[in-house]
Formats: C-alpha cells, structure tokens, sequence
C-alpha cells in the first residue's frame, strides 16, 4: 500500500485525523486506520503526525519533458462522423488562430479516416495551416486503439506544444489515452483558453467543484500541453477562401491499425425533437417558473419562434422538465443566436453551459439576479404576464 499506519508508533494522538481534509483517518482501539477509499495521498496526516507513525510511500512520475522548446505548433484533432467533419472542429481550429497569434506559430489539424479529401479545403478557409491527414478503410470509423497509436506516433514526430479536442463522447475517449500515453497533462472540459503573456503557456479555464468555482490549469513542464473542449464554448472563424494551407500525407504500418474490438454495425440515433446544441433559438425555464405545469408558457413561446426548450438544473431537479432539456455545467453547453433565460437566477454552473449565446434576455423579478449581469436585456416583471406578452407580440410580428 502507497500509505500506511505504523502501528508500534501510533499513539492514538488523533492529530492525524484533525489534519485529513478529506475524513480518511479513523480511530479503531486506539489507532490510526486509513480509509484507501477516501485517502487522496495528500501527505496531511504524514506532515501532521509527530511521532512519525504514517508511512507514505512516494509514487513514481513521468519526468518533464527535457526539451520544452523544441515542442512548437498548435494542434487541433479533426473529429468526423461517417466522413463528415464535425462542428467542433471548426470551433477549435478558430480558437487555435487566436492563440497562435499570441505564439506566433501555425495551427494543424489532424484528420484521420477515409475519403476525406473533399472536406480538407474547408479546414484551410477555416483555420489549419497545415492538415496532417491518414486515410485507410480501416480507419473510416472512429476506434480507439488504431486512433490512440496513430496519435502517438504523429505527437511523437511533430512534437507539437499544444494539442486540443473537443470535449464530446470520441475526443473523451481519445484524447485521454494519447495523454497516458505520451506522458502528458490533460484539462478536460474546458470552457475558456488563453495564453500568459509572460511565461507563454496555455491557460486552460474549466468549472470545479461543481461549477462553484472556475479553476485555471497549467502544464509548464510538459509537453504537448493537452486540452478538450466543450462544443459550442467558441465560436468558428469566419471562411476565408483565399486562405492557402498545406496537406502532410501520413502512412502507417498495417499492424498500428488493429483493434481488439470489432465494428459490427452503426444504427443512426434517432433525432430528438430537442436539439438544443444546435438550436438557434432557446426559450429555458428555472426555479421561478414554479412547477411543470407552466413550462407551457414556454412551449408556446418556442413554438412561435421555432425555438428549443431549455431547462436549469433545479427544474429538472424538481421533476418538472426531463434531464434532456438541461442546460449547464452538467448539462448541455450551447450557444444559440438568441437565449431566453425565463426565472433563472444564473448561478454558475448554469451560466457555464450558455454565457457563449450571441444575445442573452433575461425575465426575473428579481432586479439583483446574477443573470442580469450576463444579460444582453433584462426584464423586471412577473414572468407570468411578460412571457405571454412576449408570446402575443412576436405572434403579431410574424404575420406581418
């Protein structure tokens, strides 16, 4: 074991137990018993124990890498679904330029799959200097295994310093093992990205605690620095067709190819009448709408407006909205051209997943909500009458 009491030498001070942020420590007939499920390592109790009775064992690391500056570029991972490339992509190739700017270095995607040269000057306008591309029909569905090899070998030879993912059920499952793999840090679900002017690393911003608190993250000694990201957190670049960009053709042994799993078959999901990470109209209801029977209210707006429902947490908390309708940190993160936020106070983890809506109307009766302060237009009122309202209003628009 990492950690253990050593018991000729426990005294039962129970100062080790003061010490345990985390209530791993117990007292059992006079003496220190460790709860490996709750213990973190932290080194706490071992710090606190004067009688040297706690025996932690240093765990092995990954050594930095050596040559830090030798690592340049930034590196987006192209994802693509039955060989059309996903939105997320274009998002982070955006973000990418913004950063590169403050790098002074080139972004590249890397695409892997089969038969995807109609889509690569797409990629360009939007963003890659460069597209590292491996195609072979093994590859035209996303595995894991032959996907992890080929990333790692790719990092390996390019040796870029920043490498991002979208953070959706595939770059989840990738990203993670190309991190174990190379031996570098990983952030996952990140939802803000920037550069130290100083020191010129990546600043990786993602909820913590719950989304009480946002937390910023560095990797200053490892490389490639390692992030994914949440769909719909930045918004694509502009297409710009004169742009001009380079394609690396790369090719692997057969062997760097084979998966333990075998693909059988993929049966398409069925489409959701609610598709709010596309939607461009949302209409979302919290707490201040009082029980399930008055997300009515907000049917009848969305159906004028050909908008999506949306829902806070301790609305579906409450039972009043199914969890598919969440949006925030343990939601959906989404960013549509118009948001309604309908007697949502606008605490944190709710702003997480749809502070990047382009317009944002706020409707509370509470004048001191924390929404205000992120709203594009607030509404003081009793949502009650101001949503009908508003439903009557933009009725009599449209027929016009």
């Amino acid at each position: 074991m990492p950690i253990s009491i050593i018991i000729e030498k426990c005294t039962g001070c129970t100062l080790c137990v003061k010490a345990c942020p985390f209530d791993a420590i117990r007292m059992m007939d006079k003496k220190a018993v460790i709860d490996l499920q709750k213990c973190t390592l932290c080194g706490a109790c071992q710090d606190a124990c004067i009688f040297n009775a706690v025996l932690l064992e240093k765990l092995e690391t990954a050594a930095p890498n050596s040559c830090v500056e030798d690592y340049r570029g930034i590196w987006v991972f192209i994802e693509q679904k039955n060989s059309r490339v996903q939105s997320v992509s274009y998002e982070l190739l955006g973000k990418a330029q913004e950063l590169a700017k403050k790098l002074n270095t080139n972004v590249s995607g890397v695409l892997i799959g089969n038969k995807l040269e109609d889509q690569l000057d797409e990629l360009i306008f939007c963003g890659a200097d460069n597209i590292y591309l491996v195609e072979a029909p093994e590859l035209a569905n996303f595995q894991d295994e032959p996907y992890t090899n080929i990333l790692v070998e790719l990092v390996k030879k390019y040796k870029p310093e920043i490498f991002l993912c979208g953070a959706t059920n595939i770059g989840r499952s990738l990203i993670s093992r190309v991190a174990i793999n190379i031996k570098a840090g990983l952030t996952a679900d990140c939802t803000g990205l920037d550069i130290d002017p100083d020191k010129k690393i990546l600043l990786q911003t993602r909820p913590a605690f719950g989304g009480n608190i946002m937390a910023t993250i560095i990797s200053p000694i490892y490389r490639p620095q390692m992030a994914t990201v949440r769909h719909k957190v930045f918004a694509p670049m502009a297409a710009d067709k004169k742009r001009k960009g380079k394609i690396i053709k790369e090719s692997f042994d057969q062997a760097l190819y084979f998966s333990r799993t075998k693909l059988l078959d993929i049966i398409e999901e069925i489409e959701s009448t609610v598709n709010l990470s596309e939607a461009d109209i949302i209409v979302s209801g919290g707490r201040g709408m009082g029980g399930p029977e008055n997300f009515k209210l907000l049917e009848d707006l969305a159906h004028v407006l050909g908008a999506a429902i949306g829902s806070s947490r301790a609305a579906v908390d409450a039972g009043w909205i199914p969890y598919s309708h969440q949006v925030g940190q343990t939601g959906r993160t989404v960013g549509p051209k118009i948001y309604f936020a309908c007697g949502i106070s606008g605490q944190i983890q709710h702003l997480v997943g749809m502070q990047s809506s382009k317009i944002i109307v706020a409707i509370n009766k509470d004048p001191e909500a924390p929404i205000f302060k992120v709203a594009t237009y607030g509404i003081v009122g009793d949502l009650f009458q101001v949503i009908p309202a508003l439903t009557q209003a933009f009725k009599v628009a449209f027929r016009k």
